[in-house]
C-alpha cells in the first residue's frame, strides 16, 4: 500500500559529528502529525529546561508533515521549533517553496539537530544518506552566493538548499533561514540558532517518491482547487494576480495598517504600495511553491539609488510593504524592493528588521537616537535611504545596526529613556501588520500566542464580520463558528473565534499546510475538504474533529514548554502603547485596545481552552485528556 511519508526521522549531534535515524510508529505519526507538533515533542522530551537558546545544548527541529510533497496545492511546507533567542519563549516559524517536498523526497520526514560543531559544516542529504560537508569556505557567503557554491561543488544543478546568510552567523536575533534565496523560515530567530551551531546549510537531493494511498483523490481535488480559484474564490485569485500586497488598500481602507510605527492605521501614499501598482510596474513574474497552482510569490525587476534589484530574490510580501512602507512612512516601491532584497541576502526576517527600524526612526524624530548614534544617518519617517542603509547595517551588524540586529525590546533596554513607549512588541517579538485595535480578536491571539505576535496564527476579525461571503460563514460553521458578529465589535463570542481558529491555524502548522490555500474561511479548501485530502493521503478516517484535536495538542505543547521556562499570562501582554488612541483619521482614528478588556478576553480565552486562568497555562488534566500526560 502506498505511503505518504517515510517513517524515518533523521538524528544528529554536532558536537559528536555523529548522524543516526529513528523510525517511529505509524500512531506517533497520527498522534503528531509532524511539522511543530514532531518538532515539540523532542524538544519536551529532550532539552533542559533553562537552556541558552544561542548554547549547543538548544535543540533545532526541522520538519515535514503527513501530506508534504503530494501532488496538491499548498502542502510543501517546512516547520522550525528551537528556543528562541528573541522572546527566550518557544520559537516556531514556517515557510515554503521547494525545499520541503524535496526533503521528503531525500528519504527524511525531519530533522533532530543537538549540540554545537567545532567548525562550520552543512549538512547533506540523498538517497535515503547524510553526510556532514565543512563549510568553512562557505562562512560569511550570502544566501544566493552559497547556494550556487554548494550546487557546483556537489555538481547538481537541481539541489534545494536551506541556508542562513551573515545575519545568522553573526547571532542576529531577528535573522531567519532562507530557501530560493527569497523563502524564509522568519520569526523568533531561527537563522541565529542555526548560526549558533556552525550549521550553515541544510542541502536535499530529492530522488525518492511518495504518494497518497487514495492518490486518484488528491489529483481530483487539486483540479477542482484549480477550477475553484478562477470561479469562485476571489480571495485566492487576488493573490495568484497581485500577490499578498493585494490586500494593501482593504487593510487600509479599516484603518488596520499601521502608519509611523503604528501611531495610526491610515496611510496616506497607499495607494503606490499596493499589490496591482507592483503588478503594472517592477512585477516580473510570478513565482511558486512544489505542486500550488496558486503561484503568489512575487518576482521582480527594478533598481533604486543605482542598485539592481534582483529578479533571484523575489519581491516584497504584504507584511514587509506594511512595515518597511506605511510602518517606516516611504511610499517608494523600488526601495522597498531593495530593502527586501538586502534582508534576503543577508537572512533577516523582513518583519522583525522593518518593525525595529520604525521603532528606531520614532525614537530618531524624539531625540532618543542622533546622528551620532547612526552613524549621519538621517533616520527620519519617510526617508528610503535611510531604509536601506539601515537593513544593511544591521545585517552586518555595524554602527547602530549592531544595537538593531538584537531586535527592538533589547534596543530600547540599551536606548532607555522613553524608548519603551515606541515598542510594538509582544514576548519581545514585533508586531506584524495588522493593526488589533482594528482586528480586537487578532489582538488577543497577538497576546496569548506562545511564540510571540503573529499574524498568521489564527483568522482575521472581517472573516466572521456581517458583509462577507457566503463560503466564509459555511466553512467556519465546520468548525463550530455560527453566529457572524457586527464589523468593529469585540464579544466574548470573537474571542471563541479566535481560539477556535487558532486551534485549527495551529493543525495547518502541524500538518506543514499552506494558510492560502487550506483554512477555515477564505481559502482555496476549507476544513472537511482539508480532513477529505488528509484520509486520502495517509489511509486514515480523519474528521475535522481530530484535526482540530491534533491543533489543541501543538498549541499545548507550545503553551507548556513557555510555562517550565517561566512564562504566564502576565506575559500575555500588548505593548501600552496599543492603550493610546490612533492619531490620524479613518475608521480606528481614536480607538485603543485598553489592558483591561484584553485581561477580560484573556479570562475567556482561558476557559475555553481549559487552561488554569491564574497562570494561563495548561492544567494536568488538559494534557491528559490530550494524551500529553508525558508532559
Amino acid at each position: 500500500m502506498a505511503r505518504c511519508y517515510n517513517g524515518t526521522i533523521l538524528q544528529i549531534d554536532l558536537t559528536e559529528g555523529k548522524l543516526w535515524t529513528e523510525h517511529p510508529s505509524d500512531d506517533f505519526y497520527r498522534k503528531y502529525g509532524g511539522g511543530s507538533g514532531f518538532g515539540l515533542y523532542y524538544i519536551l522530551k529532550e532539552m533542559q529546561p533553562g537552556t541558552d537558546p544561542l548554547g549547543p545544548d538548544n535543540i533545532l527541529t526541522m520538519f515535514t508533515a503527513l501530506p508534504t510533497g503530494l501532488s496538491i496545492s499548498g502542502q510543501s511546507r517546512l516547520g522550525i521549533n528551537a528556543r528562541s533567542p528573541l522572546s527566550e519563549a518557544i520559537g516556531d516559524s514556517q515557510s515554503g517553496g521547494f525545499f520541503p517536498a524535496q526533503l521528503k523526497f531525500s528519504g527524511f520526514d525531519g530533522i533532530v539537530i543537538r549540540g554545537r560543531s567545532d567548525h562550520p559544516v552543512y549538512l547533506y542529504l540523498h538517497e535515503g544518506m547524510a553526510e556532514l560537508h565543512p563549510a568553512g569556505h562557505l562562512w560569511g557567503k550570502k544566501t544566493a552566493e552559497t547556494e550556487e557554491m554548494i550546487k557546483a561543488e556537489l555538481g547538481d544543478p537541481k539541489l534545494e538548499v536551506l541556508t542562513i546568510g551573515p545575519a545568522g552567523e553573526k547571532l542576529a536575533r531577528i535573522s531567519a533561514i532562507m530557501s530560493m534565496h527569497n523563502r524564509a523560515n522568519g520569526r523568533t530567530g531561527m537563522g541565529a540558532v542555526m548560526g549558533s551551531k556552525l550549521l550553515k546549510a541544510v542541502v536535499v537531493k530529492g530522488g525518492g517518491k511518495l504518494e497518497a494511498t487514495r492518490r486518484q483523490n488528491v489529483v481530483e481535488m487539486q483540479r477542482q482547487g484549480v477550477k475553484g480559484m478562477m470561479e469562485q474564490y476571489v480571495d485566492v485569485k487576488g493573490l495568484n494576480m497581485n500577490g499578498t500586497a493585494d490586500v494593501v488598500a482593504f487593510q487600509n481602507s479599516i484603518g488596520s495598517f499601521p502608519t509611523y510605527n503604528y501611531n495610526q492605521g491610515q496611510f496616506d501614499h497607499f495607494d503606490v504600495l499596493c499589490g496591482d501598482r507592483m503588478t503594472d510596474t517592477i512585477l516580473k513574474g510570478r513565482d511558486t511553491c512544489f505542486a500550488c497552482t496558486v503561484r503568489c510569490k512575487r518576482v521582480v525587476e527594478t533598481e533604486y539609488a543605482d542598485r539592481k534589484v534582483n529578479p533571484a530574490y523575489g519581491g516584497p510580501e504584504y507584511e514587509t510593504i506594511g512595515l518597511m512602507g506605511a510602518s517606516c512612512g516611504i511610499s517608494d516601491l523600488n526601495a522597498i524592493a531593495l530593502a527586501n532584497q538586502i534582508c534576503d541576502e543577508y537572512g533577516l526576517d523582513t518583519i522583525a528588521t522593518a518593525a525595529t527600524i520604525a521603532f528606531a526612526m520614532e525614537c530618531f524624530e524624539n531625540h532618543l537616537l542622533n546622528l551620532v548614534d547612526t552613524g549621519g544617518i538621517d533616520l527620519r519617517f519617510g526617508n528610503a535611504d535611510a531604509l536601506v542603509a539601515m537593513v544593511e547595517m544591521i545585517g552586518r551588524r555595524e554602527g547602530l545596526g549592531d544595537l538593531l540586529a538584537e531586535g527592538s525590546a533589547r534596543a530600547a533596554e540599551k536606548i532607555g529613556a522613553q524608548a519603551e513607549d515606541y515598542l510594538v512588541t509582544v514576548k519581545k517579538t514585533e508586531l506584524p501588520a495588522h493593526l488589533p485595535q482594528a482586528k480586537k480578536s487578532l489582538g488577543l491571539v497577538y497576546a496569548v500566542n506562545p511564540f510571540g505576535a503573529d499574524h498568521q496564527s489564527s483568522e482575521h476579525d472581517p472573516m466572521y464580520e456581517d458583509g462577507g461571503l457566503p463560503h466564509y460563514y459555511s466553512r467556519l460553521a465546520e468548525i463550530g463558528l455560527k453566529d457572524v458578529q457586527k464589523p468593529g465589535t469585540m464579544t466574548d463570542e470573537k474571542v471563541r473565534f479566535g481560539y477556535l481558529t487558532e486551534v485549527f491555524y495551529s493543525a495547518l502548522d502541524t500538518y506543514c499546510l499552506c494558510q492560502f490555500v487550506w483554512g477555515p474561511a477564505w481559502q482555496l479548501y476549507g476544513p472537511q475538504e482539508m480532513a477529505d485530502m488528509l484520509s486520502a493521503a495517509t489511509g486514515w478516517d480523519i474528521s475535522v474533529e481530530e484535526i482540530m484535536q491534533v491543533g489543541e495538542r501543538r498549541l499545548n505543547m507550545l503553551r507548556a514548554f513557555n510555562a517550565r521556562e517561566g512564562f504566564s499570562r502576565t506575559d500575555d501582554v500588548l505593548p501600552k502603547k496599543l492603550s493610546k488612541p490612533l492619531q490620524g483619521s479613518g475608521p480606528t482614528a481614536g480607538v485603543s485596545y485598553l489592558p483591561e478588556d484584553l485581561e477580560h478576553y484573556k479570562n475567556v480565552y482561558f476557559d475555553l481552552a481549559g487552561w488554569d486562568l491564574n497562570t494561563g497555562n495548561p492544567t494536568r488534566r488538559k494534557l491528559e485528556m490530550l494524551g500529553l500526560e508525558w508532559v
